[in-house]
């Protein structure tokens, strides 16, 4: 099914929005072997810093990447992307992950990895990955924990600032006035070039904050620690998306039955 909003789009524009599409893919594609010999070579203890911090800094290359290329692309539509399954489109914030997860993930993977590597850090034989993070990394982590959840919550407010400028002049005024719902109208073209403008703003800011949580939290840990923090982040990520589409494949299914019973 085609999404109507791609509909309206001209072929210049589409072929636009599918160019970058299709990078934003290539950029993921090309990190997928990457991560899979990653965690291969983690889980032999093969890995060394000097490889590690190439990962690290690769993986960052790339993410900035993808977000210089999805800028190209209509605001609006970023919002609740078609490309997405409806799980990932309820959890987004201003498009993407909120930054401050980075911080539980990493929490969660250090008490997951003390507990399942007990054995061998008391016989201290422990590979230094974040089952072996030191109480002063916790304590500068925390630290970026507070600060970047106060930044989450300014643009947030923003957000909602806009969000709430639909119910004002003159958008509310001129669709209230209006003979035929939806009719063309140069003021509300206007206002509405004006409120997408101030997210693309919203959103530059967002991912600013995205890319600069997670250097300064990579740069916080060791290089080990880092690729094992991405590559669980990866992982999360992927799962995301393919049990969103198990279950949106299974209410279609359902919907189906219950039209042909």
């Amino acid at each position: 099914m085609i999404d109507p909003t791609l509909e309206s789009l001209k072929d210049d524009e589409l072929e636009v929005i599918c160019d970058v599409i299709n990078e934003c893919i290539q950029i993921d594609a090309r990190q997928r072997p990457t991560m899979k010999a990653l965690n291969q070579n983690e889980n032999d203890g093969n890995l060394t810093d000097n490889t590690c911090a190439q990962l690290v800094e690769r993986s960052l290359d790339s993410f900035l990447e993808y977000i210089e290329q999805r800028a190209q692309l209509d605001i609006s539509g970023l919002f609740s992307p078609s490309w997405n399954t409806a799980l990932e489109n309820s959890l987004p914030w201003i498009t993407g992950c909120r930054p401050s997860p980075y911080i539980r993930l990493t929490y969660a993977l250090c008490g997951s990895q003390v507990e399942y590597q007990l054995s061998e850090i008391i016989q201290g034989l422990a590979r230094g990955n974040l089952g072996q993070i030191l109480a002063t990394q916790l304590r500068m982590i925390n630290n970026l924990h507070i600060k970047t959840i106060e930044e989450e919550e300014k643009l947030s407010s923003q957000l909602a600032g806009l969000q709430e400028n639909i119910a004002d002049q003159p958008i509310a005024m001129v669709a209230k006035r209006m003979s035929r719902v939806g009719e063309s109208s140069g003021n509300v073209d206007h206002a509405l070039d004006e409120l997408e403008s101030s997210m693309a703003n919203i959103l530059q800011e967002a991912d600013k904050l995205r890319l600069s949580t997670l250097k300064e939290l990579l740069a916080i840990l060791t290089p080990l620690q880092g690729v094992d923090f991405l590559v669980a982040s990866k992982k999360l990520h992927l799962c995301m998306h393919k049990w969103g589409k198990t279950r949106d494949n299974r209410q279609l299914f359902c919907m189906y039955v219950t039209m042909h019973i």
